[in-house]
């Protein structure tokens, strides 16, 4: 049973009225989800999948061959069970996997039998590019701590390319292909795949050092696994511990079991990847040239602290690789997210992670580690060294990080500490508690926040999460508090959820993400995935999604109603129609583009998007995007078109376009949106992406190229470029070269 507080109990408990506002709509959508999902589906016992682990003296040799002998004492996995198309049915392909390990490594064998080998989809090459996922493909998950909330996943496909993510609170907010902060796509574990195409199906060979992993010291050890086969050309998804239709692989609490893991040896733990960089850059700037010269040196540093806690250190820290960000257009009065790229704030990083949980029109994110280290305009701010310190101690998750940052733009140097603990309470909750403090090197500014939360999951279908928040600003004493309640249901057919968000007005996570600050929002979404099984139709998404949104004073400042209907074909094809209807109220002038401002006032339009994707694992494939709108006082047309080929299973392209087109009563203008992507890879080690984007409203041009050599397993060597060209007098923005940069950068992993 589920305690929830009484209005009156409320009223009396002291809890801003707000707050209170937030525990009665729980109560009430906990109420309606029960109501409407009463009876659960019954979920398999984990236990019934086991795989007993085989310890050998020598572990194979990873050449994409399973002839060596020893793969016949491994455990063999060869009962997979598809979720879609045919819930329920075995695999229409036979996968063969068998597992062992020595110790030191982790291996997996995988023979996939095809029944049409040339008609395998495998294109890609290149290192964690998501097309993988859409193509035929094999893919691992390892819940090392058994908690049903975390893991490693690991996932390649014929042609040997590697993706690999690390999983957190099972991946929940994210569907549909949908972003999550619980998904960490861009970690980094250091793996080695095998893989080439038989005459039968194909081959992969897989080996995992224990020393990425993290795990308890006991002995023996029980881990949750799950395997699952993508079968690109018929769309289907087959696993070894059957996963029900609203969730992924990323659900660790169906996962089945690895036991009598022995002899599990990290070595010392210690890794060390020292890094050099050099290369010159040009900056232009009001008629002035500045051309530099820049060599570096510094180091990264992993220490398991145990078999569960690693600590990372880092020395004058050098992001020279990572990638450029992607252009977007910004026609609203909020802020717009940028997701990580650095690799030392990937690592673990749900671990920080407090906020809310809807990527899209999303709260609050209470620690944005994109504040550390860069400029409000993106621009980096050196940064002198960081400490890290993750992991679990029994049931306790510990996360504690510090980074101090030098001077820039004649500005003083900055500290950051970031604290973070949670307790995992019952099978799949926890409670926890964060700590902020940014402040001065040389100075008297700082910023702190300090943010207790939780996440439960009574039912299996059920999750409510929360957090409590404050932050302390010099001169600021009140109003500084937020709050936030959403509570999600899950079932096959339903997705249901309501969140209530209060953030006061001098609320002030300068360490954070705020688009908004000042209001009351309330959210309340409901989704029907009906499944037809005919005309080609695999499943429906009809959902209507109310957003109301007040200011402190409870004054209704901005409104939307969602309708929207979206269509996945069997074929992998999807078909998008929404609208919405809002309303919006400006107590100032919001200036949407050059010379053009709409005044103060309420304003009522409406939205109409209907769009088309293409399956994306074909070789050639597109999106459509055409939005006729009102806006505000005027009108809108919006339209995307995207195009993309694979060439080769070396070579890739894509292209994307788009065109905002704006008629106020105030002025008329276009906003253009370009980018042209090419991506070679010469084999799964070395690869190469060139990016060339414009965008109209900062009339900018910037092309950006990275060569990648992993010339070994965790170490790397990069040859970066990058130029922006900006001129505001030349309408083609070609002319003048603003900044140009070239660096190479080589890093070596020294592992004991």
């Amino acid at each position: 049973m589920i305690f929830l507080p009484n209005s009156s109990s409320l009223r009396n408990s002291g809890l801003p009225f707000s707050l209170r506002q937030s525990w009665l709509l729980l109560g009430a959508i906990t109420t309606l989800t029960t109501i409407l999902c009463a009876e659960l589906a019954a979920q398999e016992d984990r236990n019934a999948y086991n795989i007993r682990a085989v310890l050998v003296d020598e572990g194979p040799t990873i050449d994409g061959s399973l002839e060596d002998a020893v793969w016949q004492l491994g455990a063999l996995v060869d009962m997979f069970i598809q979720q879609e198309p045919d819930e329920g049915s075995p695999a229409t392909e036979r996968t063969e996997v068998r597992i062992l390990h020595d110790g030191e490594t982790l291996y997996l064998g995988v023979l996939a039998f095809d029944s049409d080998p040339q008609a395998l989809t495998a294109t890609e090459m290149r290192r964690d590019s998501e097309r993988i996922l859409s193509e035929d493909n094999f893919q691992v998950i390892l819940d090392t701590f058994r908690d049903s909330r975390s893991a490693y996943m690991f996932v390649t496909n014929p042609l040997g390319a590697m993706f690999d993510q690390q999983i957190a609170n099972e991946g929940e907010g994210g569907r549909f292909g949908r972003a999550s902060s619980n998904v960490n796509r861009d970690w980094d574990g250091v793996w080695k795949v095998a893989a080439r195409q038989v005459p039968n199906g194909w081959v992969a060979e897989i080996a995992i050092p224990m020393i990425t992993l993290r795990f308890p010291e006991s002995e023996p050890q029980t881990w949750g696994i799950n395997l699952m086969r993508n079968i690109g050309r018929k769309n289907e998804q087959a696993f070894w511990s059957p996963i029900p239709k609203p969730y992924s692989i990323t659900r660790v609490s169906l996962a089945g079991t690895m036991d009598n893991l022995n002899s599990l040896n990290r070595g010392r733990d210690l890794r060390i990847t020292p890094f050099v960089t050099g290369g010159a850059s040009r900056i232009q700037s009001a008629g002035v040239t500045d051309d530099a010269l820049q060599r570096d040196i510094g180091m990264d540093l992993k220490y398991g602290v145990s078999a569960s806690l690693n600590l990372d250190v880092t020395i004058n820290t050098d992001f020279a690789q990572a990638e450029v960000d992607d252009e977007q257009v910004n026609l609203t009065r909020f802020a717009l997210f940028y997701p990580e790229k650095r690799d030392f704030f990937l690592e673990n990083a749900s671990l920080f992670t407090v906020g809310s949980t809807e990527p899209f029109n999303r709260l609050a994110d209470l620690f944005f580690t994109r504040r550390i280290g860069l400029s409000s305009s993106g621009e980096t701010v050196p940064i002198i060294g960081g400490a890290r310190l993750t992991g679990k101690v029994g049931r306790n998750d510990i996360a504690i990080m510090d980074v101090q940052t030098n001077g820039a733009f004649e500005e003083s140097g900055e500290n950051f500490l970031v604290a973070r603990y949670s307790r995992n309470i019952l099978a799949r909750s926890k409670v926890g508690a964060l700590f902020i403090n940014k402040a001065q090197t040389e100075g008297t500014h700082y910023n702190r926040t300090y943010a207790v939360d939780m996440t439960l999951a009574p039912l299996a279908n059920l999750t409510v999460t929360g957090f409590l928040a404050k932050t302390e600003t010099p001169s600021i004493s009140t109003g500084d508090m937020a709050g936030y309640l959403n509570a999600t249901w899950l079932s096959q057919s339903w997705r249901i959820f309501g969140e209530f968000g209060d953030v006061q007005d001098n609320f002030n996570p300068e360490v954070g993400f705020l688009p908004r600050r000042g209001i009351r929002t309330t959210k309340l979404h409901l989704e029907w995935n009906p499944r037809p099984d005919r005309w080609g139709l695999r499943v429906l998404s009809p959902m209507y999604n109310i957003m109301y949104t007040t200011d402190q004073q409870n004054r209704l400042v901005s409104r939307r109603h969602h309708f929207m209907n979206g269509v996945q074909f069997d074929n992998g094809a999807y078909l998008n129609i929404w609208y919405n209807r809002n309303y919006e109220r400006l107590d100032e002038p919001f200036t949407v583009g050059k010379g053009v401002t709409i005044a103060p006032g309420a304003y009522r339009y409406g939205q109409l998007r209907l769009s088309f994707n293409s399956n994306q694992a074909r070789r050639v494939y597109y999106n459509l995007m055409l939005a006729p709108q009102t806006f505000f006082d005027g009108t809108r047309v919006d339209m995307n078109v995207v195009l993309g080929a694979r060439v080769t299973s070396q070579f890739s392209t894509h292209a994307a376009y788009t065109r905002n087109h704006i008629d106020l009563p105030a002025g008329e203008f276009n906003v253009h949106l370009a980018a042209f992507r090419v991506d070679y890879a010469l084999s799964p080690t070395i690869t190469l992406r060139t990016v060339t984007q414009y965008n109209s409203s900062s009339e900018q041009w910037g092309t950006s190229a990275r060569l990648r050599y992993t010339y070994r397993p965790g170490s790397d060597v990069y040859l970066v470029y990058n130029q922006v060209r900006r001129d505001p007098t030349d309408p083609t923005g070609l002319l003048e070269l603003r900044d140009q940069r070239l660096m190479l950068k080589v890093t070596h992993l020294l592992s004991r």
